[in-house]
């Protein structure tokens, strides 16, 4: 559960980013372009490891390698994003990345459980990255614009190459189709 006002502020943080990029307040930011500003890299998995590796990884568990995030000895930051995903998926995954960055939310913890090792995620963290994330790719003052013009989730999904699910959930939990229907009964005298 995101803490009282994150969304407030998530909006607010985002809307910053933007004007520090030189971008609208209803545009949307671009992980490409936003990860340099932040003195940021990123590169794709496949430059690291041969590409038939993350299809084996992708075989043995879909979804389990989406990006990640590593602090090298030097200071510097590198996000890693798996390739074999789809644009809108890798777009929602170096937001997310980056969101975590934004936020300073700690490293995750190495875990052990046996022989296998694993990172713990805080769900607060996890929370608060996603609604970042989405708050950076379909700002609140695009998707009003969007939904005043009729625009469905699948069109802004595919304008701003973000998937539908992230285009639905943002239009809905953002409360711009609310936002919009209670403008359009007022103004018909319902």
């Amino acid at each position: 559960m995101l803490r009282r006002g994150f969304k407030a502020e998530a909006e607010r943080l985002a809307e910053k980013l933007r004007a520090d990029l030189g971008l609208p307040p209803d545009a949307s930011v671009n992980p490409w372009v936003l990860a340099p500003h932040l003195h940021l890299d990123i590169r794709r998995a496949d430059e690291l490891v041969p590409t038939d590796r993350l299809r084996q990884i992708q075989k043995l568990q879909p979804g389990a390698f989406s990006a990640c995030t590593f602090r090298l000895p030097s200071g510097r930051v590198v996000i890693v994003h798996n390739p074999l995903h789809s644009t809108p998926r890798i777009r929602s995954d170096l937001a997310h990345e980056l969101a975590h960055l934004i936020l300073n939310h700690e490293t995750r913890a190495l875990e052990r459980i046996g022989d296998v090792s694993f990172f713990t995620c805080d769900v607060d963290q996890e929370d608060e990255a996603n609604w970042l994330a989405g708050c950076l790719l379909l700002p609140r003052a695009l998707l009003l614009a969007a939904a005043r013009n009729g625009q469905s989730a699948e069109d802004i999904a595919r304008m701003y190459e973000v998937s539908e699910a992230m285009a639905r959930f943002r239009l809905n939990a953002s409360g711009v189709l609310l936002q919009v229907r209670r403008a359009r009964r007022r103004a018909s005298g319902l």
